[in-house]
């Protein structure tokens, strides 16, 4: 049972490290990695804690893809870090993972202002944002030129900021035991 338990922390570190190093490198999030990780979440979940485990697992994995799928349909984040997230989530569970993705949204927006202020976008950055958010109040999609499909688009590695809250957030849950 403890190393199940030690397993639950160290398993989803290590597939957000593949997945942010996958995502730095090639700019994708392989399903080889988030398919399985799904899998192995419940499994490990369920032989740690039985039922409760599994269902916890299945809420984490659900959560997780339930809240970040608008953010792939508007096609503002990846699929491949769409279901990362649900891999996370399969370990973690949903009060986990809502705390994770806390911590990945505070990096990720870290990331995205040293991405802006280096390349110096702030203006254009500043006027994307006001047509998002005219295009949220009036429930219209913001157009193609603010997605991922536009390659003139700065884009933050999600997959990078996610590992880095992953690691973090596992190592002090280690730590504790």
């Amino acid at each position: 049972m403890w190393i199940a338990r030690q397993a639950l922390w160290v398993l989803p570190a290590t597939i957000a490290a593949i997945g942010g190093y996958t995502d730095y490198r090639w700019r994708r999030i392989p399903n080889w990695l988030t398919v399985p990780g799904l899998a192995l979440g419940i499994a490990v979940n369920a032989i740690a804690g039985r039922w409760a485990g599994a269902k916890a697992s299945l809420l984490g994995a659900g959560l997780g893809l339930l809240l970040l799928l608008p953010f792939v349909l508007v096609r503002s984040l990846g699929a491949g870090d769409w279901k990362l997230v649900g891999a996370l989530g399969a370990f973690l569970g949903p009060r986990h993972l809502i705390l994770v993705l806390f911590a990945t949204v505070l990096i990720a927006g870290v990331m995205a202002f040293v991405l802006v202020v280096w390349n110096k976008r702030v203006a254009q950055t500043l006027r994307n944002m006001g047509r998002l958010l005219t295009a949220f109040l009036s429930l219209h999609l913001p157009g193609q030129d603010l997605s991922l499909d536009n390659p003139e688009t700065l884009k933050v590695p999600f997959g990078i900021a996610m590992a880095i809250a992953t690691i973090l957030y596992a190592i002090s849950h280690v730590w504790q035991w």
